[in-house]
């Protein structure tokens, strides 16, 4: 039988409730060696974590994210708030020798995000950066064929990450607004995917110029008790200090080109998560909205029959979809979660390092700090100068 390991999660919200999902599924469908217990959930109001708590199978819950780091049954903590209180609890809990699960980005500074990552190393514990399309299969796939050469010598990253929720002025002055809070806008909620999945499949980074707006500089203050996308605004007004849209090209140290792009006012985008890799033998396409499926160019088929392909990533040999459905029958958003936890448990088994840890989500935040120092001071910035 295998082991088990007690998980504790300060936060329950939207990331909260697909990690939740995520515990309470990995074991059902992977042939885990440690296998989570939901046992302790974490918020400051001991009504609403307790109501959270019995809906998303916790055993318990704190009011007290010391309280929980503290507690000798517990082995994995999970940090899925917002980023302003990161680098206290996932320091806290290195030192306690927990293992540790923080949600994207990694902190709101690239100086936070080095302390995390230098907590971590110090305590010799398990961490992961949850960049959870890593884990989308056809992701995945991708990574493997970069990897086997199959698209030659890689040219050209360009993605975007297009969102519309918040294009009413009226829409309230919510968290991921404020800068104290958040840390930026669109750039680290959004660009930090596609920069992180940049980093993943083509590799490190070396300089950027990038340019960002805020668009709406005024909202709404938000009513107490209302939260994310259904939250209500009151009649007093606040100042956004995050971007709105930020933008950025970037030199690979391979030699390759990249082009990137997050937006929360792309009308009609709700969550339009897309990348396009060209190469000197092919080209693949990965949208997120089509997440089981991945286009494909061979450059090296005969010109006649020339085109991109749909390649159906639901087959067993292809990345995680052992565990899952019978050929063609798709999988969705919330099991990239799952996906996540199975690799972070498989390596807390084995002691090795799972990527991207606390270290390799600083490389991310140092792409994501150049980028912002770039729209600034208007000038190409090395990463390495951070």
């Amino acid at each position: 039988m295998a082991e088990t390991i007690n998980v504790g999660m300060v936060g329950y919200s939207f990331m909260g409730k697909s990690h939740s999902n995520a515990y309470r599924q990995v074991g059902h469908f992977f042939d885990l060696p440690v296998k989570p217990v939901l046992k302790a959930i974490c918020g400051r109001t001991a009504s609403a974590v307790s109501e959270a708590a019995d809906e998303m199978g916790w055993e318990g819950y704190e009011t007290d994210w010391k309280a929980l780091i503290a507690r000798d049954d517990i082995g994995l903590i999970d940090v899925s708030t917002p980023g302003d209180s990161h680098k206290e609890i996932a320091i806290a809990a290195c030192e306690a020798g927990k293992h540790v699960i923080c949600e994207k980005p990694l902190a709101n500074s690239l100086d936070e995000a080095r302390e995390m990552a230098d907590a971590a190393k110090k305590a010799g514990v398990r961490t992961m950066t949850a960049y959870n399309y890593r884990r989308v299969p056809a992701v995945a796939l991708a990574k493997q064929m970069i990897g086997e050469g199959i698209l030659g010598e890689i040219y050209h990253w360009r993605a975007v990450y297009l969102q519309d929720w918040i294009m009413d002025p009226d829409f309230p002055l919510v968290w991921r607004l404020q800068k104290d809070k958040a840390g930026s806008g669109p750039h680290g909620d959004l660009n930090a995917h596609i920069t992180d999945l940049a980093r993943h499949l083509v590799g490190e980074i070396d300089e950027v110029v990038g340019m960002d707006a805020t668009f709406i500089k005024e909202r709404p203050l938000e009513e107490a008790g209302s939260d994310g996308l259904s939250a209500s605004g009151s009649a007093k007004m606040g100042q956004v200090t995050v971007d709105d849209a930020t933008l950025f090209l970037a030199r690979f140290e391979n030699g390759a080109l990249g082009s990137f792009e997050a937006t929360r006012f792309a009308g009609g985008r709700k969550n339009h998560n897309s990348f396009e890799i060209n190469g000197s033998k092919g080209s693949v396409v990965f949208d997120l909205e089509r997440m089981n499926e991945l286009q494909y160019f061979n450059c090296n088929d005969d010109e006649r029959l020339q085109g991109f392909r749909t390649v159906i990533c639901n087959e067993a040999s292809q990345p995680y979809n052992e565990a899952w459905w019978p050929s063609g029958h798709i999988i969705g958003w919330e099991h990239t979660f799952t996906h996540e936890v199975k690799d972070l448990l498989e390596a807390i088994d084995s002691g090795d390092d799972v990527m991207p840890d606390f270290a390799d989500g600083v490389k991310t935040q140092a792409v994501l700090e150049a980028v912002s120092r770039s729209a600034e001071e208007r000038s190409w910035i090395k990463v390495s100068e951070l």
